[in-house]
């Protein structure tokens, strides 16, 4: 005999996904992203001489690559309602090809600081490393959510 039989859960009135999708993905974007850069900041800060300044390069170009992706909207690189520009759809295709080359470069760089300096070496705190790698790993997880999350109806 179920005793919750009757119980009606009311909707949520916010996560209807259909017209507030792009919304919700931004949203989620920006946590990650803030995410990334806020365990960087609370490593640098906890730990100051781990942390060289070389390291927030990675840093720098995944956020760079972030900034890069999503600046060219699926229909430009489609074609559909892009005909501007000395390059067209093949520019916009090259532009987010950059992006996605900058992105996965800073994840794998972020990698082998966080394996050469913090593991293999027998760090006395290895925290800085993996905040490193959660860093650019996020920011690029982030750009995806932004890229793919969004439907073209509101924003191309």
């Amino acid at each position: 005999m179920p005793c919750l039989e009757n119980v009606q859960m009311p909707t949520c009135v916010w996560f209807e996904a259909g017209e507030k999708r792009n919304a919700l993905m931004s949203m989620l974007a920006g946590i990650l992203f803030f995410t990334g850069w806020w365990l960087m900041i609370d490593a640098h800060a906890v730990y100051p001489e781990q942390i060289f300044s070389t390291y927030h390069i990675c840093g720098i170009f995944g956020t760079l690559s972030l900034v890069m992706v999503n600046s060219v909207t699926n229909s430009q690189i489609r074609g559909d309602a892009y005909n501007g520009g000395c390059l067209g759809s093949r520019g916009a295709g090259g532009w987010i090809f950059l992006g996605f080359v900058m992105g996965f470069s800073a994840v794998i760089a972020s990698f082998w600081i966080l394996i050469a300096d913090f593991v293999s070496t027998k760090a006395t705190h290895s925290w800085p490393g993996f905040a490193l790698f959660l860093q650019n790993f996020l920011i690029f997880l982030g750009s995806l959510t932004f890229k793919f999350g969004r439907s073209e109806d509101q924003w191309g």
